[in-house]
């Protein structure tokens, strides 16, 4: 036998028992997983059912136990995690308990399954039973239900381990990712990869050499160099107008920047805050979509998005600013060059000079 050939049979092999096993752990994985939901469940209900506090966690786990010799995994602790895993997914059991699994996502209708970029129940399931227990509760503590996905997402692509999961988190992966957003929520399936695509967290004007002073004179500066602004936004945007004049009933409203993009064929609005974002901006521009899309959205077109670029923000404010708006929309913040143009470097005060004049 040749010494190639032979290799190529030891390698052939080896890769079949690397597949199997591993098809083996995720398909344990996915029954134990399944399990502690439908424990969880159990647990939930009846329960609340009988009214009994959850002291009555501690007698069950010890009857589980007596009456299993050597069953692991049903601790006190462990009994309350499927609990909480349960409670957090509940809306999700038509799709996860086995005699109903074979039902479509789309006929059900969830926040949770809103986020999937996909409609497939085997693809679904392949995301959430890919991870262990341990991921899951460990994700349990995430609230916003996009950051969660992404993570969930992340992990079972790459394999994450629980150590690895824990230290993405705490370095806040998700949120250097892309913009805060509500798009999960309020955009169809399809189009969300595209929009989340589409828009930055940060967008760097480096072609607005001053701090503007006000909204108007940052405006100005954009609509000024309006082409250095669409290549910083992406591909696909057209610029439409700035100071768009809506009419609704007497009164005239006007968007300050309105583009329409051709990827997700819709139009784009962006207000401009030159203050710390605020949740009435989020009221303001969510008024603005719902004119643009009754005034002037196409019937093929996508709901209109909005895009709030302000000073700064924090985070926790703006998801629950956003929480509750049914408009698509994302709150980014701007950097502007503050180096001295050339041509002024040679009019100005040296640094060293000024510290010693203050």
């Amino acid at each position: 036998m040749e010494n190639t050939q032979y290799q190529k049979i030891i390698t052939v092999l080896k890769d079949n028992i690397l597949t199997r096993r591993y098809n083996a752990a995720r398909l344990v994985n996915r029954e134990q997983l399944l399990l502690y939901y439908i424990v969880g469940k159990t647990l939930s209900e009846e329960i609340a059912a009988a009214d009994w506090g959850a002291k009555v966690l501690s007698r069950i786990s010890g009857d589980l136990q007596t009456g299993m010799p050597g069953l692991r995994g049903f601790s006190i602790a462990n009994l309350e995690k499927m609990r909480q895993f349960y409670e957090t997914y509940k809306d999700l059991q038509d799709v996860l308990i086995p005699s109903t699994v074979t039902r479509e996502i789309g006929a059900a209708s969830t926040p949770l399954l809103g986020l999937l970029q996909t409609s497939s129940t085997e693809a679904f399931l392949d995301v959430f039973l890919g991870l262990g227990f341990s991921h899951h509760y460990k994700l349990l503590s995430i609230k916003d239900l996009a950051a969660r996905l992404f993570y969930m997402q992340q992990a079972t692509k790459n394999q994450w381990s629980v150590r690895v999961l824990e230290y993405q988190i705490s370095q806040n992966l998700y949120g250097k990712e892309g913009i805060q957003n509500n798009f999960v929520t309020t955009l169809p399936p399809a189009l969300q990869p595209h929009a989340l695509d589409a828009f930055k967290d940060e967008y760097l004007l480096d072609f607005i050499n001053v701090n503007p002073q006000n909204e108007r004179q940052l405006e100005s500066e954009i609509v000024t160099n309006i082409k250095d602004f669409i290549l910083s936004l992406g591909t696909g945007f057209i610029f439409i107008g700035n100071q768009y004049r809506l009419i609704v009933g007497d009164s005239e409203y006007f968007v300050d920047l309105l583009f329409f993009n051709r990827v997700l064929q819709c139009l784009v609005a962006f207000e401009l805050k030159l203050e710390k974002f605020q949740p009435h901006h989020a009221g303001q521009l969510t008024f603005y979509l719902t004119a643009l899309d009754d005034l002037k959205k196409l019937p093929h077109e996508n709901p209109s998005i909005g895009i709030i670029l302000c000073k700064e923000k924090d985070n926790k404010v703006v998801e629950y600013a956003l929480r509750s708006v049914k408009n698509p929309m994302g709150v980014a913040t701007v950097e502007y060059n503050t180096t001295v143009p050339d041509e002024l470097k040679s009019v100005l005060p040296d640094p060293e000079d000024l510290k010693k004049l203050i």
